[in-house]
């Protein structure tokens, strides 16, 4: 037996402790004054420091500035990822983790630390470091290990303004049998949804007064503000409005990948459900699906759509 394969997980990952993980990577773009603006427009902060010129000017700031919260936002990736050829660390101890069958991942907690505000024109570079590993643990998720980096941002001149420490538990998912006794009730405001799927119906809530639907369901009408409701049936007749194929992290007693979809429906409201009986692949923006009622891996019955015959 190898020295290497003799030595457990735990001790493995270790050797990534107060080593590099990522980095260092410069930002795309500059802090900019129209990313604010969706920036702002995406918080729903309103401060006027951020994009009022004459009035950032009369404040200690002297000039606008970006939202301190932005600080992770100017050195993501975008939708298209760099790649990468396997060797960085990051991949490394990964793919050790998903080797030994540690293969979910979920976030546990994210701490920034803003040593000033950004302004336009400052270029960031992030770096980070493997800040701590612990475990295996046992949690609610499964056994796992906690994986604890430490995201270091500086602007074009090396000056460090801000720090986030990120933690991530990477855990086998179980696999425990469903049992439908083990589903709670549902919430009063949505027990008419839950009967009506039990009668095979798919019930969507109407307003009173306006008529407007709307789903998930809710005591209070958003366009008239009534709270008197009823409900239609839906036909059971849609198209994929927009979808994601979920590939990571796995789900117990799920077959990945596997398609989710927001339906809209005939009756011109629109709805969340698995896409089944099709490769994922195939699905498209604007593909006629129907109604099906299926059982989720835990058990539970629910509205979900294939392909329209």
């Amino acid at each position: 037996m190898t020295q290497t394969a003799s030595r457990t997980l735990a001790e493995r990952l270790q050797e990534f402790v107060g080593k590099p993980y990522g980095g260092p990577t410069v930002a795309r773009d500059p802090v900019n004054e129209p990313m604010i603006r969706h920036l702002t427009d995406a918080l729903g902060d309103r401060n006027p420091v951020y994009t009022d010129e004459s009035f950032a000017k009369r404040s200690v700031h002297g000039g606008i500035v970006a939202p301190a919260t932005s600080l992770q936002v100017w050195t993501m990736q975008g939708l298209v990822p760099r790649r990468s050829d396997g060797e960085d660390p990051q991949s490394r101890l990964m793919s050790m983790v998903d080797a030994e069958g540690y293969v979910g991942v979920v976030a546990t907690n994210c701490e920034q630390i803003y040593h000033r505000y950004l302004r336009p024109g400052d270029l960031l570079t992030v770096s980070s470091e493997v800040e701590s590993v612990t475990g295996p643990k046992t949690t609610g998720l499964g056994e796992g290990y906690f994986i604890t980096t430490l995201q270091t941002y500086r602007d074009q001149s090396g000056e460090v303004v801000g720090e986030m420490r990120f933690r991530i538990l990477k855990f086998k998912p179980s696999t425990p049998k469903p049992k439908k006794s083990d589903i709670p009730p549902p919430p009063r405001d949505s027990a008419f949804f839950w009967e009506g799927v039990e009668a095979g119906e798919l019930r969507i809530q109407r307003c009173s007064s306006c008529g407007t639907l709307r789903h998930p369901p809710r005591p209070l009408c958003w366009k008239c503000r009534s709270k008197e409701w009823d409900f239609i049936v839906a036909s059971g007749r849609g198209e994929v409005y927009s979808f994601v194929v979920h590939h990571r992290p796995e789900v117990p007693g799920r077959t990945h990948p596997f398609a989710v979809a927001l339906v809209s429906l005939a009756e011109g409201t629109r709805i969340v459900g698995n896409v089944i009986d099709v490769d994922p692949s195939d699905v498209r923006i604007g593909m006629g699906v129907e109604l099906v009622f299926a059982d989720n891996e835990r058990g539970r019955t629910l509205p979900q759509w294939r392909p329209a015959r």
